[in-house]
């Protein structure tokens, strides 16, 4: 027996029929309005650790679970990965891991990115609803990678939630056109409401099997609300197209082909920086940084498998209306250099007994700003250069 939802956001009215499932919906989903003239709503993931605070643990009995379901269908003996830029490139990373660790041999991770390499091949293709349309996957620069990326029999797809599937349905015909061995495609995501003809739509011009895995599926409806104070507000979100290369330490745009570890003494160097960790009453927050979320999560883990009470978010440049289970907006420059406006979002700094700010950037006037803004303690990410699966996190209170 299906469900009706109705939410009514100041752009309009979201309506949800949704199948039975064993998650209850509130505690996967909550709802908000985007500034956006092509998509005016967001479905705000409750366990994501995007634009709400998450425990480690919850976001990785999601990865667990979601890697699961593939395996249980089996992954093929040579598989892809690729995680969504950017909600969904924490999320990927982690279903990725998750299947590693539960033995899936011959597989290599990667996420679509809005950054721009300079000399990297691409396939290109855009995200029509998106408030930003240009985001690329790279091919890896390692040949092992490479070989992998040209000839996996698998192609897993991982987004936070589905409407349509027309991106996945672009990013498959163009990688079909570089890879012939392609025989079966998962589409992974925590909820999913595509509609069954772009269902249908997507398996026929695909041509393989294409599997179809959620938490909690139904259909979606919007009825717009044509709010023109919010349809008129513009914000910049497309950057100056420079090259990022120089400042991306996180491997995922190019390639990883096993589980990246934190080295030994994380924790211990992050409590030296701290004088308030006996405060049991509040969490510590872990932030990730736009694309790069994960080394937030990966940290996150470290502290709360010593015992600490820990929450993991991400900042992100995705423009966000205040209301419905958006409560606060924190806007500030990004730390890319493109001059564009970042957000956190739900962020109340008195929740908290700490902040750390991950990021893979050099420190710069913007990540000062914050770091000042929040009394934060900064987490520079550093891949090893002598192994590609361990990495550094350098910590700096200023």
């Amino acid at each position: 027996m299906q469900k009706t939802v109705t939410v009514k956001l100041d752009t309009g009215t979201l309506h949800l029929k949704l199948k039975p499932g064993r998650i209850p919906l509130d505690r996967l989903l909550g709802f908000a309005a985007r500034i956006s003239s092509k998509r005016k709503f967001l479905l705000v993931s409750k366990i994501l650790g995007k634009h709400y605070p998450v425990s480690p643990k919850m976001m990785r009995w999601s990865y667990r679970a979601l890697a699961r379901l593939v395996l249980d269908c089996g992954a093929g003996s040579s598989s892809l990965w690729i995680g969504m830029a950017e909600t969904a490139t924490g999320l990927g990373y982690g279903v990725f891991a998750e299947a590693c660790g539960a033995g899936v041999q011959n597989a290599l991770f990667m996420q679509t990115t809005r950054y721009h390499l300079d000399g990297v091949a691409r396939l290109a293709f855009d995200e029509a609803h998106s408030h930003a349309t240009d985001f690329f996957l790279y091919y890896p620069e390692h040949p092992d990678y490479r070989r992998q990326f040209l000839s996996a029999e698998t192609l897993v797809l991982i987004d936070d939630e589905i409407s349509t599937g027309r991106t996945f349905l672009r990013l498959i015909n163009a990688y079909q056109a570089v890879n012939p061995n392609l025989q079966k495609v998962f589409i992974v995501s925590l909820v999913n409401f595509a509609h069954l003809d772009d269902r249908a739509l997507l398996e026929a011009q695909a041509g393989v099997a294409v599997e179809w895995l959620c938490f909690r599926e139904g259909l979606l409806a919007f009825e717009d609300g044509q709010n023109t104070a919010l349809d008129n507000i513009v914000v910049n979100v497309s950057g100056n197209d420079a090259c990022k290369k120089a400042l991306l330490a996180w491997p995922g745009r190019l390639g990883i082909n096993a589980p990246i570890q934190l080295e030994g003494g994380i924790v211990d160097a992050f409590l030296q920086l701290t004088a308030s960790i006996d405060d049991d009453a509040r969490p510590i927050l872990v932030l990730g940084s736009g694309e790069c979320n994960a080394p937030a999560y990966l940290l996150g883990c470290k502290l709360e498998a010593q015992g600490f009470n820990v929450k993991v978010q991400s900042t992100t440049r995705s423009p966000i209306h205040q209301g419905n289970d958006i409560k606060q907006v924190c806007q500030f420059e990004d730390n890319y250099g493109d001059g564009i406006a970042n957000f956190i979002y739900n962020l109340n700094p008195e929740d908290y007994r700490e902040i750390i700010l991950c990021h893979e950037t050099p420190l710069c006037a913007a990540l000062l700003e914050r770091l000042d803004a929040w009394q934060a303690v900064s987490a520079r990410f550093e891949l090893n250069p002598n192994d590609r699966h361990h990495a550094k996190l350098y910590f700096f209170r200023p």
